[in-house]
């Protein structure tokens, strides 16, 4: 294999690292920021969506750690910190950004520089920051339209994501039957996350 000291490829490798690194803070501090506005779905995709984003960074960080290079990088990141309608549009214009342009381009460069298997790589996590986005923008559509406990088409299943119970109706209970616990803990069951 060639090596990575002083390529573009281990520079791309180290910004995408610090990157995925950050997003996974950040989506920690979202995910606390949703639990305490009732949403408990919200946060728990912002948890999963970290401990994804932690793996992206594992996955970056065997090609740094190989090389055995300290890498300097200059970058900007993200701030925002709010309620989790802003959190989730910021978050989804990051994960855009990533998946359409960020990585694409890594990989691109990593082929030209000759490493087919760091821009298999590279393009995979794009795949999945996608997939991100996606889940990112459906949260935030259901929280403007206030569509996250009640639907505008008639009754809907509701599933409590504490105990399982099934709720059939035009808007989640205010507390699960079964269990107790508030409507924060519902989610509609045809949201496939």
């Amino acid at each position: 294999m060639t090596t990575l000291a002083g390529t573009k490829t281990l520079t791309n490798l180290m910004a995408a690292f610090a990157g995925e690194s950050q997003a996974r803070n950040r989506y920690t501090y979202y995910s606390k920021i949703a639990r305490n506005e009732g949403y408990i779905l919200v946060a728990k995709i912002f948890e999963e969506t970290a401990d994804q984003e932690k793996e992206h960074a594992k996955a970056l960080f065997k090609y740094l750690k190989d090389s055995g290079a300290e890498v300097t990088i200059t970058g900007t990141f993200p701030t925002v910190m709010a309620g989790s309608v802003e959190n989730l549009a910021a978050a989804a214009e990051g994960e855009h950004h990533e998946w359409a342009e960020m990585y694409p381009a890594f990989a691109v460069t990593a082929e030209q520089e000759g490493f087919k298997d760091i821009a298999v790589v590279l393009r995979n996590i794009a795949k999945a920051e996608a997939h991100h986005q996606e889940r990112y923008d459906l949260l935030r559509r259901r929280l403007q339209s206030e569509t996250m406990f009640r639907s505008d088409g008639g009754p809907v299943k509701w599933v409590c994501q504490n105990c399982g119970m099934v709720h059939e109706g035009p808007q989640a209970p205010e507390k699960c039957p079964a269990c107790a616990h508030p409507k924060a803990h519902f989610r509609r069951a045809d949201l496939n996350f």
